[in-house]
């Protein structure tokens, strides 16, 4: 639940009573390009991932939003990824966020395609790099830098 502790239960059982008040702030926020100040605040709780539970780092922070702003953000998520893939945007070979894209649709068509390459007696050279806590790396104060010259 985020900070306004609307639960997704109160929003579905009142769907006929908020669905003309939440047009109306979706609407005038799709406009305007901005959005209710409460809804960019979160809860930010700690998830357990593997490993002793007194070490930070096998942690993961997962933030709690507004219902109404969740919503919201399904909406323009929908609203782009049929925008990508209309327009060509997203290759064929892009897994990673896409609706049935996984690791494993990835592994199974890099499987495939070295496969093919071997079975007509060509070469496969294969590089991995580890992304992995590369953010972590990043210099934050660099970052929010640039992210401000992006404005």
């Amino acid at each position: 639940m985020g900070p306004d502790r609307i639960h997704l239960r109160v929003m579905r059982e009142l769907a006929d009573e908020l669905v003309k008040p939440l047009s109306i702030i979706y609407n005038q926020s799709w406009l305007t390009g901005e959005i209710p100040e409460d809804w960019k605040l979160a809860n930010v709780i700690p998830i357990h991932k593997k490993g002793g539970k007194k070490d930070p780092s096998n942690y993961r922070p997962v933030s709690l939003t507004s219902v109404p702003g969740k919503v919201m953000e399904q909406f323009i998520l929908s609203v782009i990824m049929q925008h990508l893939q209309d327009g060509q945007g997203l290759r064929p070979s892009q897994h990673g966020f896409r609706r049935g894209g996984s690791c494993l649709t990835n592994l199974i068509s890099f499987y495939d395609q070295v496969t093919r390459l071997v079975d007509a007696g060509r070469a496969v050279d294969v590089v991995e790099l580890d992304f992995s806590q590369a953010f972590d790396a990043v210099s934050h104060s660099i970052l929010l830098e640039k992210l401000a010259l992006e404005k």
